[in-house]
């Protein structure tokens, strides 16, 4: 991901993302959009030899739909990520 887009990926942006699944003859996409509650980069339960602290370090960006719904996405090379803007309404997660 482009380092510019990673920069703004702070709580209340407005995003779209798109992500692919390759399979053998196609590409399965998936797309949601939503507002930005948090993204960093944290580590799997999964053993990674060499990486830091043995760890596989994954981009997780965790989002709220528009339907409240939250969802937690980890980004990978496949991943396109659209600013969309600031949202109108800041999201609130208390009392879900």
């Amino acid at each position: 991901m482009d380092e510019a887009v990673r920069k703004q990926l702070v709580p209340g942006v407005r995003v779209k993302v798109v992500q692919q699944i390759a399979a053998r003859d196609y590409a399965w996409a998936g797309e949601v959009s939503g507002t930005v509650v948090e993204y960093g980069q944290k580590p799997t339960g999964s053993w990674f030899a060499h990486s830091k602290n043995d760890r596989l370090w994954l981009d997780r960006l965790t989002l709220v739909k528009d339907d409240g719904e939250i969802v937690t996405l980890n980004l990978d090379e496949f991943s396109v990520v659209e600013i969309q803007g600031r949202a109108a309404v800041e999201p609130s997660l208390t009392g879900r």
